[in-house]
C-alpha cells in the first residue's frame, strides 16, 4: 500500500498528488495507492490516515508513504510507528509553531473549503511529533533551499540521518517533482 498524504490547506488534486497518481498507475498500476483528501481537523486527519495503515498493515501489506509538508510531518509519524518506508517532500518539522499565524478562518482554495483553524488544532498536531528519528533507514527526505513556506534547515537537522536530497533555489512545492519519481518509487521498493 502506498498512501499520498498532502499539505496543509491543499488537496488531493494537487500538483505533486496528481503526477504521484498518474505516475503509480502506469509503472505500478496493481499497487494498492490511496490519496485521499485529508481533513482540516488535525484528529480526523490521522483518524483516516491511521485507519488506512492499519487495514494494509492487518492485510499483511508493506505500507509505504509520500508525505508533502504537513503531510510529511504525518507520513513521519506514521512510518514510524507502523514501519514501512516514507518519502517526504519539504517536511513540516515543527507545523505547531507555525498554527499560530493560521489561527482563525481559512479558505482551500484547492476544494473551496472554509474552516477555522484553533489553537485545540496547534495543540493536536504536536501530539504526533517524531521528535526523535528512531529509524533512519525508513525515510528519503527530498529538499529545496527556495522553499519560502518552511525553513529547510529545520528539516535538515532533524532528519540528518536519514537519505536526504537537497536541491538549491527550488520553492515550497518542490520544483522538478515528477523527475524525482523514480527514485521515490525505488527507495520505497515498489513491488
Amino acid at each position: 500500500m502506498l498512501l499520498y498524504i498532502h499539505g496543509f490547506n491543499s488537496s488531493n488534486q494537487s500538483d505533486k498528488a496528481v503526477q504521484t497518481a498518474q505516475y503509480i498507475q502506469q509503472h505500478y498500476p496493481n499497487l494498492t495507492f490511496h490519496q485521499p483528501q485529508v481533513p482540516t481537523s488535525i484528529h480526523d486527519a490521522m483518524a483516516l490516515l491511521t485507519a488506512l495503515t492499519e487495514r494494509a498493515v492487518a492485510e499483511g501489506e508493506p505500507v509505504r508513504f509520500i508525505g508533502s509538508s504537513l503531510g510529511g510531518y504525518f507520513a513521519s509519524f506514521l512510518a514510524e510507528k507502523y514501519g514501512g518506508k516514507a518519502v517526504l517532500v519539504n517536511p513540516a518539522v515543527k507545523p505547531y509553531d507555525l498554527f499560530e499565524e493560521f489561527l482563525g478562518d481559512q479558505y482551500n482554495p484547492y476544494t473551496g473549503e472554509h474552516y477555522q483553524v484553533v489553537d485545540e488544532d496547534r495543540i493536536a498536531v504536536a501530539e504526533y511529533d517524531t521528535n526523535v528519528i528512531r529509524h533512519p533507514d525508513r525515510f528519503l527526505v527530498l529538499l529545496q533551499t527556495g522553499d519560502e513556506v518552511l525553513d529547510y534547515r529545520q528539516a535538515l537537522h532533524k532528519y540528518h540521518c536519514c537519505e536526504l536530497h537537497l536541491e538549491p533555489n527550488g520553492d515550497h512545492s518542490f520544483v522538478g517533482y515528477e523527475q524525482q519519481l523514480d527514485k521515490i518509487c525505488r527507495f520505497l521498493q515498489l513491488p
